[in-house]
């Protein structure tokens, strides 16, 4: 059977095993280990502790939280941006075996409600604003809908904050000893809300198992160690943030460096310079905020080796810039979901710029990946498109009280379906090439947006591009390309954009539509909602440089 072709499978092998400590043993190895090294720092306030202040900052926080009837399996939630306090909310909940529920920073009145009573949240730790939203507000409006709801604890408030600080003080060490001995690695410890299109979103249900040892691999994969100190703008209520950030460098004895409540790239460029940050994370559209930032040859940044990029493909030339102007030559590129805790596959130190760019690298150690056919699920050969699955440690529980939507995405040998169109590369290196439901199919001709948006970033007149299908009566589908400009004094026209893409495109792949953007409607994790961009375009609402470019 020597002419077979080889099919798109791989698994992760590994030279060490999993860890098999819960995530509030894990912080304890690196206090005894490094109880000296700077774990924290709030670089917009200054304040900084070291892994022993943080250890002990945890247990006071964690206690409060017993002394407010917190045991194990309740809910605690956490609705604000990025601060110190979100940090030792997460270890603190770990400690005790209650399960942290991520509140998205900018759901409304609506979404918290329904996030409130779906998890059963018994305690809220929530900001008392940021920007234009005002929680305490909101979060009286819901009140009386959400009967589990009993306390709300706010951050940096004297009385509020201070008082679950003073009443842990009342409660004996020893109870917090006592819990963390009833706790196993399989336990759940964290509830995050995927951002559904339709419908509420769903909340997956994570493991100390899942999340401690994604944190830890893909921590490992770029070569972590007590030496680093990791700038994280992505947001930790989202898996980047309080996965492949805080518990990756806890679980190495990194430090954790917060440059911001939320992303601003003046900010994230001075963190990294003020405190010799070796390793910045962000999704493209960070990184090509930073770049084009009017003062970014001011900022010392060569402190970075390493870092994580991550969301959204990016595109060569962004790549090349990150590696060249910021000295990220060790810069890796992950891929995941929130179900799968979250990351599969991602670039090794050493790849070069195309394994960089053109996939999402390969699988993490043990874990499996493969691509299927998604009408009936049979394994397709390499280099054909086909729907990624995976499976492993990292798959989720389940979501929340929900069996049935768990049942539509975890089949019954647990693959987890991630709904992503990918192909694997004959080297086991894996490329997106975009959502099942992103897809564009014009005149029956299969349209990855993907490679239509690489091909644009070469223009230079383009500083970011997004492509969706748009409805047509002809061709069932259309394509149309959301443009930001480099410079919007110098602009493009219908006619040049269907020039340059015809020298390379083929015909169905040119887009019709052209609209210029000043920016993409966005979550706030930082991927851009390419279903609004979709439903504004298909209502005909786009902006002045809609139209045919053919």
């Amino acid at each position: 059977m020597s002419g077979e072709q080889e099919l798109s499978y791989t698994s992760g092998a590994a030279g060490r095993p999993l860890l098999g400590h819960t995530i509030g043993s894990d912080l304890t190895r690196s206090i005894d280990r490094f109880g000296a090294r700077e774990a924290l720092v709030e670089a917009a306030t200054g304040r900084r502790w070291t892994y022993r202040e943080l250890g002990r900052a945890v247990d006071e926080v964690a206690l409060g939280l017993l002394a407010k009837g917190v045991g194990k399996g309740d809910r605690v939630g956490i609705w604000s941006p990025n601060c110190a306090e979100w940090v030792l909310v997460q270890y603190a909940t770990a400690r005790i075996g209650a399960i942290l529920v991520n509140v998205n920073p900018a759901y409304r009145v609506h979404e918290l409600a329904y996030v409130l009573r779906q998890a059963g949240i018994g305690v809220l730790v929530s900001a008392v604003q940021h920007k234009t939203s005002d929680y305490r507000r909101m979060v009286e409006q819901v009140r009386g809908e959400c009967p589990a709801l009993r306390e709300v604890v706010y951050i940096g408030e004297a009385a509020s904050w201070g008082g679950l600080l003073a009443a842990g003080a009342t409660v004996p060490a020893a109870r917090l000893a006592a819990c963390e001995k009833t706790l196993t690695a399989d336990d759940p410890v964290n509830i995050q809300y995927t951002s559904g299109t339709t419908g509420f979103p769903k909340g997956a249900t994570l493991s100390h198992h899942n999340i401690l040892n994604n944190g830890y691999w893909v921590g490992e994969t770029i070569g972590y160690t007590e030496q680093d100190r990791v700038c994280l703008p992505v947001p930790f209520y989202h898996c980047f943030g309080m996965v492949m950030g805080n518990l990756g460098a806890t679980s190495h004895g990194a430090c954790i460096v917060i440059p911001g409540p939320s992303f601003d790239a003046a900010a994230t460029l001075r963190a990294v310079q003020d405190e010799r940050c070796t390793s910045l994370y962000g999704v493209p559209t960070m990184f090509i905020a930073e770049l084009n930032h009017p003062d970014f040859a001011a900022y010392d940044l060569s402190s970075l080796r390493t870092g994580i990029m991550a969301g959204s493909p990016c595109p060569e030339e962004v790549m090349k810039r990150v590696v060249a102007e910021m000295h990220m030559a060790e810069v890796s590129i992950c891929y995941g979901m929130t179900e799968t805790s979250p990351v599969s596959t991602q670039t090794r130190r050493d790849d070069d710029l195309e394994h960089r760019t053109a996939t999402v690298g390969r699988v993490l150690p043990h874990i499996e990946v493969k691509v299927v056919d998604p009408a009936d699920g049979v394994t397709v050969p390499r280099g054909t498109p086909g729907e990624l699955c995976t499976r492993g440690y990292s798959v989720m529980l389940g979501y929340w009280e929900e069996p049935e939507r768990t049942a539509e995405v975890i089949d019954a040998a647990r693959w987890m379906h991630t709904g992503d169109l990918a192909v694997m590369n004959d080297d086991g290196y894996v490329r997106i090439v975009g959502r099942i439901k992103d897809m564009i199919i014009r005149g029956g001709e299969n349209v990855y947006p993907r490679e239509i948006e690489e091909f644009l970033y070469s223009h230079p007149k383009i500083a970011d591009v997004q492509v969706v299908g748009v409805p047509d009566e002809k061709y069932g589908e259309e394509i149309a390309a959301c443009v930001i400009l480099r410079d919007p004094e110098n602009p493009l026209t219908r006619d040049e954009l269907a020039r340059y893409c015809r020298s390379r495109l083929a015909h169905y792949k040119v887009p019709r539509y052209l609209e210029i953007v000043e920016e993409f409607p966005m979550t706030v994790s930082g991927k851009v909602r390419k279903v609004e961009l979709r439903e504004r375009l298909a209502k005909g609402s786009g902006a002045k440089g809609s139209g045919a470019v053919r």
